[in-house]
């Protein structure tokens, strides 16, 4: 069993991204895996100053919402990443919430080329939906994921689910007419296969 952390980065309550999130959970807690999502639309999470507080000694110097996410993050085994599209990347919510992990950076004599520090090892996924499916839609998106999250904080990979066709621009939210649903249900039975 698993401890997985699924972190939304939606505004929207049962919107595209969280529902797809929410199929994943049920597949992910059906494979016997200990689940728990963050909502990152009810939370205030600032962005990180850059203030480098946390590197001598102290804790992050911002008291937003951010400080109950910490223990969860640092417990789960794993974390997924889940995203509307928005300006061809990921949410600023969820962008806020990995820059704030700055703070939970160790020193590190030796880092592997292009970093500064190493960071708790985690395996990582990410769930994304839009609005439209073109070959380019999430293609700004998912190389943000694989240059931060995978190469530089140095986390493994465990697959990405893209959800394109959803709607709710500027139409009618419809994920459930798609297989998409089905597909992160999918995703969460077999992400870790017995």
């Amino acid at each position: 069993m698993k401890n997985i952390l699924v972190i939304v980065g939606s505004g929207h309550k049962n919107g595209n991204t969280d529902q797809l999130a929410d199929a994943f959970i049920r597949g992910a807690t059906e494979a016997g895996h200990k689940v728990t999502k963050v909502f990152l639309g009810n939370k205030v999470i600032n962005g990180c100053l850059g203030c480098n507080a946390c590197h001598f000694g102290k804790p992050c110097v911002q008291k937003d919402d951010m400080i109950e996410l910490y223990p969860l993050f640092m417990q789960c085994d794993a974390i997924v990443l889940a995203s509307p599209l928005y300006f061809w990347t990921i949410s600023a919510r969820l962008k806020a919430f990995l820059e704030r992990l700055y703070a939970v950076a160790q020193e590190d004599e030796h880092p592997a080329q292009g970093r500064y520090e190493k960071y708790p090892a985690k395996d990582c996924a990410l769930l994304m939906t839009a609005a439209d499916d073109l070959f380019w839609t999430f293609e700004q998106a998912v190389s943000y994921y694989r240059f931060n999250v995978v190469n530089y904080l140095g986390w493994n990979n465990k697959g990405v689910l893209l959800a394109g066709g959803c709607g709710g621009s500027h139409s009618k939210r419809k994920i459930q007419e798609t297989g998409h649903l089905a597909s992160a249900y999918q995703f969460g039975k077999t992400i870790y296969p017995v």
